[in-house]
């Protein structure tokens, strides 16, 4: 009789549905895969058995295999939070079992700075040093800085601005501070020492003539020098000669224009001319120690390098059009975001950032061959093939989405028509079983 094949088709019907309820179940589950229940038919084979006329007995569940198409991307509020757009898997760890992967991006930060998943496991990625260079090599669990950054103190400054040479030479000399008939123009920046105490700069512009400018400096209000007499006097810093209309170029960057032959001459405390550039560039005096609100002392800083090569003397208003240096205060980490490769910036208090790390995926020659183990996280087997790893975006690995997560890859409509496609197998099954029955009882009725 045939009670095995009706038999076996209730039980494949049964693993079927089974199949589909655990689809179903995780339709909103973030980074889960939809899987498939594959179906191969049973013949009874003898030593002996040839031709075509064989029956088969039955059917079997030759593998139930996951689905790893791309799921649809949603965007979240958390930046700690990834999405895979493309191939590739995120490789946490607990430090004592072989390394899982996990398409869930659903990230948070233990209380040691660790990045860690949901169920405690730590994302792999390369480690940033102090000075914010990522170490590529063997993956390490990602730990966010944890201390603030250090400060710097200011070594280049970048001044970019246009003197108007409609001015005249001011009627009132010496140069006071105060007195603002003294001098032509002023701007100010503040400046780091090596503490990270801030130093506030002000430069004083005063015409001498046709196409020349004394620059004068303080910090925080005392000049940065002077002639060291008592009183003291303010004493110029540098002075700068722009080339007159139609000169000749003989450098190849100087004030006015790149090939201008502007120059720049820098004084000692007596007044001395200590140098003379022609390619905008020149150090400063040391910037002496300057008194702070609460009545301490700034650290000097020495040796600061002018940059003034982009500055202009055209008949327009003075305007300043750069400012920058190269220092800054001490800060605390303050916020994380990751870009499309996987890099971790870290942002700090005093408006820095730097790489703190950066997010490793791997991927599979085959990833059905990956092992599910609950938790969104698979292991790898024989089957799958060793893990190729490498940074989002390289090869053929997927690129990051911050701020995103995966959503699973279930067709919810679609499972519903095959899991009543799967009930009307089962009823069918269960008929030729009842058919089967009906028969014997026929044929044991018989008289």
């Amino acid at each position: 009789m045939g009670f095995q094949q009706g038999l076996s088709g209730l039980n494949v019907s049964s693993r079927n549905l089974e199949v589909i309820g655990n689809n179903v179940a995780n339709a909103s589950t973030y980074g889960a895969k939809a899987s498939r229940a594959e179906f191969a038919d049973m013949y009874a084979a003898a030593l002996t058995g040839a031709g075509t006329s064989n029956v088969g007995i039955g059917a079997t569940v030759a593998s139930v295999s996951q689905q790893f198409t791309q799921g649809n991307i949603t965007t979240t509020d958390s930046p700690m939070d990834l999405a895979i757009n493309g191939n590739g898997f995120f490789q946490v760890t607990d430090g004592a079992k072989p390394v899982m992967y996990s398409r869930n991006g659903q990230f948070k930060v233990n209380r040691d700075g660790f990045i860690i998943n949901n169920q405690g496991h730590k994302l792999l990625g390369y480690q940033a040093d102090n000075q914010g260079t990522i170490i590529s090599g063997a993956a390490s669990p990602l730990q966010l800085p944890t201390s603030g950054i250090a400060p710097r103190a200011t070594d280049e400054i970048n001044l970019e601005m246009n003197f108007d040479s409609r001015q005249a030479v001011p009627s009132q000399t010496p140069v006071d501070f105060s007195d603002p008939r003294t001098y032509n123009f002023s701007t100010s920046q503040t400046v780091f020492d090596a503490k990270g105490q801030a130093v506030s700069l002000n430069y004083y512009f005063v015409k001498t003539g046709a196409d020349n400018w004394d620059m004068y400096a303080t910090a925080n209000g005392t000049p940065i020098q002077d002639d060291g007499g008592t009183p003291a006097r303010a004493m110029r810093v540098a002075s700068m000669t722009f080339p007159a209309a139609g000169g000749t170029a003989t450098n190849t960057t100087g004030l006015n224009n790149p090939g201008d032959a502007g120059t720049i001459s820098t004084y000692d405390g007596t007044g001395a001319v200590t140098s003379t550039v022609t390619n905008g560039m020149f150090t400063l005096p040391t910037i002496p120690s300057a008194t702070l609100t609460g009545g301490a002392l700034t650290e000097q800083i020495p040796g600061i390098r002018m940059d003034m090569s982009k500055s202009t003397e055209y008949g327009s208003t003075f305007s300043v059009t750069n400012l920058g240096q190269t220092g800054y205060a001490p800060g605390q980490l303050s916020s994380i975001s990751i870009d499309s490769s996987g890099v971790i910036m870290a942002r700090y208090s005093n408006g820095q950032s730097k790489p703190a790390g950066q997010v490793e995926l791997a991927t599979f020659r085959n990833p059905q061959g990956l092992s599910p183990q609950g938790g969104n996280e698979w292991s790898s087997t024989f089957a799958s093939g060793d893990p190729i790893t490498g940074v989002p975006g390289a090869g053929n690995l997927g690129l990051l989405q911050s701020g995103a997560l995966e959503e699973s890859n279930v067709d919810l409509t679609g499972e519903l028509v095959n899991m009543m496609v799967a009930q009307r197998m089962y009823q069918a099954n269960a008929q030729t079983i009842k058919t089967e029955d009906q028969v014997l009882q026929t044929l044991v009725n018989m008289r």
